[in-house]
């Protein structure tokens, strides 16, 4: 299975962990990962007290969580992985569209969700849409994002005044839901720039992911309560 996203970094093999409690789930999805070419599993729990100790060591571009563990949560989970990996993807795995639950997931820091009934296709490019720099959510949920960010938008536009015109350009973009390549080919410089670019916005605005930085900056718009941010394709 070839996808049609690329890494967002200059590593061609995209290493995945997966925390899921269901055996047979969690069996299925290592063997997609390790049976598709450039992706490789590099760990597999059962709880989130063990991905606490496993998935650190193991060192994965994006880890595929659920939601609901026994024991800790996976929010709680990936609150505590993104602090020991601040560059690490999660991507939230769920039965249904728990709107509330996976927007609380979103704010530990998860990059995006994907249905478990979803088909090998959906789940792997959602997995390659994390590593090329998106965010793979409906429209609803970006909404809801948005309008976490709505307590002070006077503050937002201080921030996003603070960036070079370059930056802007460039969260401007990802606001629209452009990916690290489609940011850089509009733009014409590489991948590494537009990563390096994103680095100096996201500690500019306060903020750890592109989700967060797109929300900052519809807040900052004239009239940007009724703004939504772009969503990648819905899972």
């Amino acid at each position: 299975m070839v996808s049609h996203f690329e890494p967002a970094d200059n590593n061609p093999m995209t290493k995945v962990a997966i925390v899921e409690d269901n055996l047979t789930l969690r069996q299925y999805m290592a063997e997609l990962v390790s049976n598709t070419e450039g992706y490789r599993c590099v760990c597999t729990c059962g709880s989130a007290e063990e991905a606490m100790v496993k998935v650190p060591e193991a060192k994965p571009h994006v880890v595929l969580m659920d939601i609901h563990l026994p024991g800790e949560s996976g929010i709680t989970c990936t609150t505590y992985l993104r602090e020991k990996l601040p560059t690490v993807q999660v991507i939230m795995l769920t039965v249904y569209k728990d709107i509330k639950t996976i927007f609380e997931a979103l704010k530990a820091g998860a990059c995006g969700y994907v249905l478990k009934r979803s088909d090998e296709k959906e789940i792997l490019d959602a997995i390659a849409e994390v590593r090329a720099g998106g965010a793979p959510m409906t429209s609803q949920v970006a909404r809801m994002v948005v309008r976490s960010f709505s307590h002070d938008s006077s503050l937002e536009r201080d921030e996003t005044n603070q960036l070079s015109p370059r930056e802007s350009e460039i969260l401007a973009l990802v606001a629209k839901g452009l990916s690290n390549k489609e940011v850089g080919n509009t733009l014409n410089i590489s991948v590494g720039t537009v990563r390096i670019h994103l680095g100096h916005i996201y500690e500019k605005l306060h903020v750890r992911c592109r989700t967060e930085a797109a929300a900052k900056y519809f807040r900052s718009q004239p009239g940007g309560a009724g703004k939504s941010l772009s969503a990648s394709s819905p899972h």
